[in-house]
């Protein structure tokens, strides 16, 4: 009999289960302690029992885990400088969604070279965020492979789910299981219902094909999430975070009978793709909520060592240290001295 399945497969390489990587590189107390305090504390802030704003800020990719762990220690020394007004979370991506093609990030191919070694990826991104959570500084990421989760969960703080796959039902049903809060973006079109209908399925239970951490396929219950946010980060070539903008995002979560919880983005379209802008949308930010504004809890910045980014060509040995491989990135000392203005502005509320 012709078979009639897998025919556009090439292979089925073996992956460890996600019982096998935690047993390779397990929690210890420390570790946990920062990932529940964090998940904590950002709870609190959507809850409006602390008045601080969420600050998610890193590269828009990982790429080099020795670049990125210099980058933590630096955030984590500014995270305890301004920790009266921030809660600040390390931006921590290692999958990327592609329009069409391009580098799918560290998970998928960490040796850059298109081996896609998912195996060594997947283990050396627990590698990385226990380093980080080690330094106490929490972590961010964006949840893009139904599956990674399994993997690394239990060390993430805050979720993202993108412009390109918070309309997708995986993706919902996935949130309303994970364990930390969860922010929508908008469309890529700047279209903010797609978040708002995205937030409320979450927030209840459903059941869905998966695997345990045995790597057995399962069927997941969920209880919801009732932490999932939205996150404005412009769309269809135009800003959001504008005044009018975010007013308008809050009456389409009034009348979802959500609550006004927005994060702004200060990249992507919220930039015009120019990095270097970002400084600009966190200072009109700012000036919003002096102004009385009470539904932005939280900024996110792509921020690295170094300002832009770079191409790759294949050469590992090319690449400069700290410099994204991916979106550009405003550079370190500009990222300082934005948030230390920012937290400076915000003082003044309580003067």
């Amino acid at each position: 009999m012709l078979p009639t399945e897998n025919l556009n497969i090439d292979s089925f390489d073996a992956m460890p289960t996600p019982a096998e990587i935690h047993r390779r590189l397990p929690l210890d107390e420390t570790t946990a302690a920062t990932v529940l305090t964090g998940r904590r504390e950002l709870q609190a802030i959507l809850d409006r029992e602390d008045d601080r704003l969420i600050v998610i800020a890193g590269p828009c990719s990982i790429h080099d885990p020795v670049a990125g762990l210099d980058y933590a220690r630096r955030l984590k020394a500014l995270s305890d400088e301004l920790a009266d007004r921030f809660l600040i979370v390390m931006r921590v991506y290692f999958e990327k969604p592609r329009t069409t093609t391009g580098w799918k990030g560290f998970i998928n191919d960490p040796r850059m070279d298109d081996s896609f070694r998912i195996d060594e990826g997947i283990e050396q991104a627990r590698r990385f965020l226990l380093a980080v959570n080690a330094l106490g500084l929490p972590a961010a990421t964006e949840a893009l492979d139904p599956i990674a989760p399994q993997y690394i969960g239990d060390l993430i703080a805050w979720t993202a789910i993108g412009a390109r796959t918070s309309e997708s039902q995986t993706h919902r049903e996935m949130s309303s299981g994970l364990s930390t809060p969860v922010g929508f973006k908008n469309g890529t079109d700047g279209s903010v219902s797609t978040a708002v209908n995205a937030i409320m399925s979450a927030a209840q239970p459903h059941s869905f094909l998966g695997i345990n951490a045995e790597g057995n396929s399962a069927i997941i219950r969920t209880r919801g999430n009732r932490y999932g946010h939205l996150v404005l980060r412009g769309g269809g070539g135009r800003p959001n975070y504008d005044s009018v903008s975010i007013a308008m995002a809050e009456e389409s979560l009034r009348k979802a009978s959500l609550p006004a919880n927005i994060v702004v983005d200060c990249s992507h379209a919220n930039c015009a793709k120019h990095a270097e802008l970002q400084p600009l949308v966190v200072g009109d930010v700012v000036r919003q909520i002096l102004h009385g504004n009470r539904s932005v809890v939280g900024l996110m910045l792509e921020s690295f060592i170094e300002a832009g980014t770079q191409p790759f060509t294949g050469d590992l040995a090319t690449l400069r240290y700290g410099c994204s491989v991916t979106d550009p990135c405003l550079d370190w000392d500009s990222t300082v001295q934005t948030l230390r203005q920012a937290a400076h502005d915000l003082r003044g509320m309580r003067a």
